[in-house]
């Protein structure tokens, strides 16, 4: 019986248990940003005492005990909004979880920081700013501070926005503007700047036109085959060859200069070694693995699902090796001016400041990088393996040309392109097949408004803001960093 004073009190008890219980999940919810927050300032704290401790806590050591600690500010922020890039494609496919991406992901970005990570590294981020226009270290010093500064505060922002923007022009527009605060517009390398301007478009553009390009021949020639197992078995290790050789030359040009200097021609023969190699292992592969597939676009995704996890592993090993600069590189240089009393065009990055930086990536991911991996890989369009395998692919052969032509382009930028590539050129294909001889014009109209509105191929809310983000991300950080420079001028002097 539950009818009587003592049923009550349990009904009671029961009702209280649960109200608590509510509480707690809504007190957990509530908290757990803040753990996420408290642990990123608990390792830009510890950046800080690793600098003392190499350093020594003394007054003249002060500012470099601070850049250390916006270096891993800085280095936390790449972490959360760039690393997306790479990893947002494969599991916004489902090829990987969340979870699995993001250790993949901090150990091939740790990995490519400490083991190909340029050990030397322009102090005037690529030649924006003339040496000779802040001959004075310190001005030197609290320019790079600035400019620190100024790019982490503005990848925050745009991570918090939901922008993926990109971080080496978050740095170059922080070391322009606090060069201009500091010596005027003189001081800045315009054509530089210029060919900087241009990458905005070139580098999107080109990701997005050769990620569609691989969609379009993985439609033709495999999903629209008759027989798309027996297709499936021919391309399938060819575009493994393709993907491996691609990224073997991307590895080789810019993720092993530290090991050892490669010229393009010596990387295209060793991209082509390895595509060769790729496509030999992989074809027998292939064929056991799609005996007994129904022959159906479901089992051909299977079939891309390993090259992915592997092209997006590769593409976070090649981008710890390469954008773990954009995070120490001020950094390295506020250590050196510090050291030394001067500066020079190219300094040494120590390596406690490499492990700051590669520390700091993974952390930025493992903390705050779920947002950003949701919107590349699942809020701009909807990828499965097959888009998600040529997002990557376009990435690594974009930068590759982009390389070759001496183009300053973003990683970021490209990858994105190659999300939107994907999802215009499924609109565009989409629309075509619509109009195609033997349907009717009332049909196609009104089942082309309805398949765009349940699909939304591309969502232009987010591809305004994303262009936006990216259109003013080098006047945005340039502009903070000259307040910031004008700031802590007045405040030392």
């Amino acid at each position: 019986m539950t009818d009587g004073p003592k049923g009550q009190q349990w009904k009671t008890l029961d009702s209280d248990l649960n109200r608590i219980s509510r509480v707690e999940q809504a007190a957990t919810y509530v908290a757990r940003p803040m753990v996420g927050f408290g642990i990123a300032l608990a390792f830009i704290v510890l950046a800080a005492l690793v600098a003392g401790l190499f350093f020594g806590a003394q007054p003249s050591n002060y500012v470099v005990i601070a850049a250390a600690a916006f270096g891993a500010y800085m280095a936390v922020n790449i972490g959360a909004n760039d690393v997306a890039n790479n990893m947002g494609p494969a599991v916004g496919a489902k090829a990987l979880s969340m979870g699995g991406a993001i250790i993949i992901a901090a150990i091939c970005e740790s990995a490519g920081a400490l083991l190909a990570g340029g050990d030397v590294v322009s102090t005037i981020s690529k030649g924006i700013i003339d040496p000779a226009s802040v001959a004075d270290s310190q001005v030197f010093i609290w320019a790079m501070m600035a400019a620190l500064i100024s790019s982490a505060l503005w990848v925050n922002l745009a991570t918090w926005v939901g922008a993926p923007v990109s971080t080496t022009h978050s740095v170059v527009g922080g070391v322009m503007g606090a060069g201009i605060a500091a010596a005027g517009l003189a001081a800045v390398n315009w054509p530089s700047m210029s060919m900087i301007a241009l990458s905005w478009i070139i580098s999107p553009v080109l990701g997005g036109a050769v990620a569609a390009m691989f969609l379009a021949l993985i439609k033709s020639q495999i999903l629209y085959q008759e027989d798309k197992i027996a297709a499936s078995r021919r391309w399938v290790p060819i575009l493994i060859g393709v993907m491996s050789g691609v990224f073997a030359t991307y590895l080789a040009l810019k993720g092993l200069k530290k090991i050892v200097e490669i010229n393009m021609g010596s990387a295209l023969l060793i991209g082509l070694a390895c595509g060769v190699l790729a496509y030999a292992i992989s074809y027998p592969v292939i064929r056991r693995a799609s005996i007994g597939m129904e022959n159906r676009n479901k089992s051909v995704k299977v079939l891309f699902g390993l090259p992915l996890v592997f092209s997006a592993a590769l593409l976070s090993f090649a981008h710890g090796a390469n954008d773990v600069a954009n995070a120490v590189g001020p950094l390295a240089a506020i250590v050196h001016a510090t050291e030394f009393g001067g500066f020079e065009t190219k300094v040494s990055i120590p390596m406690w400041v490499m492990v700051i930086g590669a520390f700091g990536i993974s952390f930025g991911l493992f903390l705050f990088g779920p947002k950003l991996i949701r919107m590349v890989g699942s809020q701009i369009t909807k990828l499965n393996p097959m888009r998600a395998y040529c997002v990557a692919l376009s990435a690594a052969i974009t930068v590759i040309i982009a390389s070759w032509l001496g183009l300053p382009v973003s990683s970021t930028h490209i990858a994105v392109g190659g999300v939107f590539g994907v999802g215009f050129y499924r609109e565009w294909h989409m629309e075509r097949r619509l109009r195609r001889p033997g349907a009717k014009a009332g049909q196609v109209k009104r089942i082309a408004v309805e398949e765009r509105r349940r699909r939304k191929l591309v969502r232009r809310s987010h591809f305004m803001t994303i262009v936006a983000a990216w259109v003013i991300t080098v006047p945005a950080a340039a502009t903070m960093s000259a307040m910031i420079f004008l700031g802590l001028n007045a405040l030392v002097n």
